[in-house]
C-alpha cells in the first residue's frame, strides 16, 4: 500500500515538473479556457463530487459523534452507566408517588382552613375583630391616632353604603387580575362567574392512577343546572420504556371535562349566526341560521382528547398545551393563594420574580428561571408542569429525533464550519487548475481524498 501511494505522489510530482515546462510555452489566454474547461469537468465528474462529498461528511461532527469513535470497551461501560441512569429515574418516579402521597396527606390539614375561606367569602360566617386584624408593612409606624381616625371615617363610609354580604365577585375578581385567566373570560361569562362560590382540588386516592381534580362550585342560577363542574387531570409518574431518559417528573398525560347543563337559550359556548345565501338560477335569497360555537370560559370543560397514540395536530396541541398549563397554574398558585391574588399583591410578587429571572437570563445568556430566589418554589412540589416545561405525550420517534437547543447550535456551527472548509478546498482545487492546467484529475481525486 505504502509503494502505490508513493508512486501516486511521484506522478503527481512529475505532472507538476511537465507544468512547470510547458507553462512558459503558453499564452495566458490559452491557460484561463483550459482551467475553466477543467473546472467543469471537475464539477461534472462523479469522482470528484463523491470526494468532495466525503470530505464534507468526515467533518461535519453530531452529537454522537465522539460516542461512535470511542472504543468497543469503552462504549461498553458507558451503556453500564446508562442502565444505572433508569434504575435513578426509576427510583426518581418512586419519589414523585411519595410527593402525592404527602400532597393528599396535607389537603386534609389545609381543608379546614378552606372551608372557613368559603364560609367568609359566601356570608356564611362573619369573622371576629381579632381575626380581622391585619397590620400591614407599610402601616407599621402608622401612630394609633392616625389609625383610630382611618377606622372612624372607614365606619362612616360603611354607614353611607349598602351592607354587601361577604366578598363579592370574589372568584370573578381573582380570574381578572390574573392574565392567564382573563384571556379566557369573556363579557359573557362575567354574570356566571358572580355565582362561583368555591374552587377545590381533590388528588387521587392511594394506590389509584395519579391525578387531580378541579372542583368548581356554583350557587343556584339561570345558566345551567349543575352545582359542581369538574376538571379531571390524568398523571403519569414513570419513565417510558421506550423513552426512560427523557423522564423528569410527573406528566400530565390527559385532562376530562364535564357535561354542563345549560338551560334553555343560555349557553354561551355557542352562538347563532345568520348567513344569507342566493339561488344561482333563481337569484332569489334567503337566510340561513347556523349554531357554532363561541369564545367562552366554559370551554374550559370541553377539552380536546388525547389519542392513545399521542399524535395531536397543531391546534390541539396549542389547546392541551394552554389547558395543561391553566390547570397547574389553579391547582398549585389559585387554590392555596387566592386572597392574595384577589387584592392583586401575589401577582405583584410573581412580576417581581418574573423580572429577577430575566435579568438573570440577560447576564447569563440563558432562559432559566431563578427558582431559588421564587418564595412558593418547592422542589418536592415542582410537578414540572409549568408552562415553559409542559410536556405533551408523543410518538416514540418523535422523542428520539429530538435534538436539545444547545446541540442544534453546535451542529449549526460545526455545519458552517464545514461549509467555509469545503469551500476552501473546491477554490483550492480551482486555483489549482488555473494555475496548473496541465495536472491530471486522478491526481486531485487523490489529494481530496488525503
Amino acid at each position: 500500500m505504502a509503494d502505490i501511494d508513493n508512486k501516486e505522489q511521484s506522478e503527481l510530482d512529475q505532472d507538476l515538473d511537465d507544468v512547470e515546462e510547458v507553462e512558459e510555452e503558453e499564452t495566458g489566454e490559452e491557460t484561463k479556457i483550459k482551467a475553466r474547461q477543467l473546472t467543469v469537468q471537475m464539477m461534472q465528474n462523479p469522482q470528484i463530487l463523491a470526494a468532495l462529498q466525503e470530505r464534507l461528511d468526515g467533518l461535519v461532527e453530531t452529537p454522537t459523534g465522539y460516542i461512535e469513535s470511542l472504543p468497543r470497551v469503552v462504549k461498553r461501560r458507558v451503556n453500564a452507566l446508562k442502565n444505572l441512569q433508569v434504575k435513578c429515574a426509576q427510583i426518581e418516579a418512586k419519589f414523585y408517588e411519595e410527593v402525592h402521597d404527602l400532597e393528599r396527606k396535607y389537603a386534609v390539614l389545609y381543608q379546614p382552613l378552606f372551608d372557613k375561606r368559603f364560609e367568609i367569602i359566601n356570608a356564611i360566617y362573619e369573622p371576629t375583630e381579632e381575626e380581622c386584624e391585619w397590620k400591614p408593612d407599610e402601616e407599621d409606624e402608622i401612630s394609633e391616632e392616625l389609625k383610630e381616625k382611618a377606622k372612624i371615617e372607614d365606619e362612616k363610609k360603611d354607614e353611607e353604603k349598602e351592607d354587601p354580604k361577604g366578598i363579592p365577585e370574589f372568584w370573578l375578581t381573582v380570574f381578572k387580575n390574573v392574565d392567564l385567566l382573563s384571556d379566557m373570560v369573556q363579557e359573557h361569562d362575567e354574570p356566571i362567574l358572580k355565582h362561583l362560590k368555591d374552587i377545590k382540588v381533590k388528588f387521587s386516592d392511594a394506590g389509584q392512577p395519579m391525578s387531580f381534580v378541579l372542583e368548581f362550585h356554583f350557587e343556584p342560577n339561570e345558566y345551567f343546572t349543575n352545582e359542581v363542574l369538574t376538571k379531571t387531570y390524568r398523571m403519569r409518574s414513570e419513565p417510558d420504556d421506550s423513552d426512560p431518559f427523557s423522564f423528569d417528573g410527573p406528566e400530565i398525560m390527559g385532562c376530562t371535562g364535564c357535561q354542563i347543563d345549560w338551560k334553555k337559550g343560555k349557553n354561551v359556548t355557542l352562538k347563532t349566526i345568520k348567513k344569507k345565501q342566493k339561488h344561482k338560477g333563481r337569484g332569489t335569497v334567503r337566510t340561513v341560521t347556523k349554531t357554532v360555537s363561541n369564545d367562552s370560559f366554559f370551554n374550559f370543560f370541553a377539552p380536546p382528547e388525547v389519542p392513545e397514540s399521542g399524535d395531536l395536530d397543531d391546534d390541539a396541541e396549542a389547546i392541551l398545551a394552554a389547558d395543561f398549563e391553566i390547570g397547574h397554574f389553579l391547582r398549585e398558585r389559585i387554590i392555596p393563594r387566592s386572597v392574595l391574588y384577589f387584592t392583586g399583591e401575589a401577582i405583584e410578587d410573581d412580576d417581581d420574580d418574573y423580572d429577577e429571572e430575566g435579568e438573570e437570563a440577560d447576564e447569563e445568556g440563558e432562559e432559566e428561571g431563578d427558582e431559588e430566589n421564587d418564595p412558593d418554589y418547592d422542589s418536592k412540589k415542582n410537578f414540572n408542569l409549568v408552562s415553559r416545561r409542559i410536556k405533551i405525550q408523543q410518538s416514540a420517534s418523535s422523542s428520539e429525533a429530538g435534538w436539545s437547543s444547545a446541540s442544534l447550535e453546535r451542529m449549526n456551527l460545526h455545519h458552517l464550519t464545514s461549509l467555509f472548509q469545503v469551500f476552501c478546498c473546491c477554490l483550492f482545487v480551482c486555483l489549482l487548475l488555473f494555475l496548473q492546467p496541465k495536472i491530471k484529475m486522478s491526481n486531485i481525486i487523490l489529494v481530496l481524498t488525503k
